[in-house]
């Protein structure tokens, strides 16, 4: 990743949602993995966190059998709220907000990216199900390339 190397540096991270702060569950809320105390630190040492994910707060047809025919639409309100109940704060949702005074780009600019999809993020993989972050390792990485140090 990138050492810190003395510098009272603090990064931009995108972190997404579903399989990364909590277990797949989408449309719903997934369970605890861990990500909390981890993304509080993050917040803590003055790093800035943007929510960059998938979910919207529009329609979602649910198409689990036991949900059939049901609908869905504050997905993204209830990630947003995820972090609110935590109290973890973010610098943006979606997307950098100093990014639109230099480029009209829809991609978030972050200098971390923390995503269950993301090549070399760390997993655990449950018995049957989607595998999703291993936040004691996604600690230790920063951890040794300096984010949580104080100079």
């Amino acid at each position: 990743m990138r050492k810190n190397n003395g510098f009272n540096a603090k990064y931009t991270i995108n972190v997404d949602f579903d399989g990364t702060c909590v277990t797949h569950k989408y449309p719903f809320i997934g369970k605890d993995i861990g990500a909390v105390p981890v993304l509080q630190r993050l917040a803590a040492h003055g790093h800035q966190l943007i929510l960059f994910t998938m979910r919207s707060n529009k329609l979602v047809d649910i198409h689990d059998p036991d949900t059939i025919g049901e609908t869905y639409t504050n997905t993204l309100s209830d990630a947003i709220n995820w972090f609110k109940k935590n109290e973890i704060p973010l610098y943006g949702i979606q997307s950098n907000p100093t990014q639109k005074h230099w480029t009209s780009s829809p991609k978030s600019h972050a200098d971390i990216m923390i995503d269950d999809s993301a090549l070399g993020c760390p997993l655990i993989y449950p018995n049957g199900d989607r595998p999703y972050v291993d936040w004691v390792m996604v600690e230790k990485i920063l951890e040794e390339d300096g984010l949580f140090d104080i100079y």
